[in-house]
């Protein structure tokens, strides 16, 4: 039997200037795991803020994901651009991410699946897109270059059934109708940026 999806850390962070180059701007990215049982409602977790609505955040974009298993590649990225030890952990929620999660990649979800936790559902609802903040988070101008090479993108979810979460919950993963994945809609979206 194959052991359950876990959420390993919740991870919030109210707006922030974050600069980059030159300039500030406004963020919400710099996200660090609370303890405890963390308030979901459908526009997304309490304490929790986005900067930029339009990009992040809404209905649709309540809550982020990231699978904790693609730390160690982006853990090699900083170490071999000379920006980190190669033994540095990344903290949990260093992509921006609320929910970081094991045992459940990208390629492993569609849109309209449904985690179902203890005490709150959400709907997985689209891939998230990397933009000039990650970069300016990485300290690498290539990362979302390389987050489009790879894939490794996570996914937006929206507010089901609001609730609690809190770390260390397991989680069920629910199938909807399985039409698009993760990955196919991640590659149509940046294929129409080009």
């Amino acid at each position: 039997m194959t052991a359950l999806p876990r959420l390993l850390s919740v991870n919030v962070a109210m707006a922030q200037p974050l600069r980059i180059g030159c300039r500030e701007v406004l963020s919400g990215i710099n996200k660090r795991g609370v303890a405890g049982d963390v308030e979901v409602r459908p526009l997304g977790l309490a304490g929790d803020e986005q900067a930029d609505p339009s990009l992040h955040g809404g209905l649709d974009k309540a809550v982020y994901a990231y699978p904790s298993e693609h730390y160690r590649v982006w853990q090699t990225v900083r170490a071999q651009a000379g920006l980190a030890a190669w033994d540095a952990e990344l903290p949990a929620g260093f992509f921006g991410e609320n929910l970081t999660l094991e045992g459940l990649l990208e390629n492993q979800v569609w849109i309209g699946d449904v985690l179902k936790f203890a005490h709150c559902e959400l709907a997985v609802a689209g891939p998230r897109q990397p933009c000039f903040k990650f970069n300016a988070v990485m300290g690498l101008g290539q990362a979302s270059k390389l987050m489009v090479q790879s894939g490794y993108c996570g996914f937006y979810l929206a507010v089901r059934v609001p609730g609690t979460i809190a770390a260390g919950e397991a989680f069920e993963l629910a199938p909807g109708p399985r039409e698009v994945g993760i990955p196919e809609l991640f590659r149509s979206v940046r294929a129409k940026h080009r």
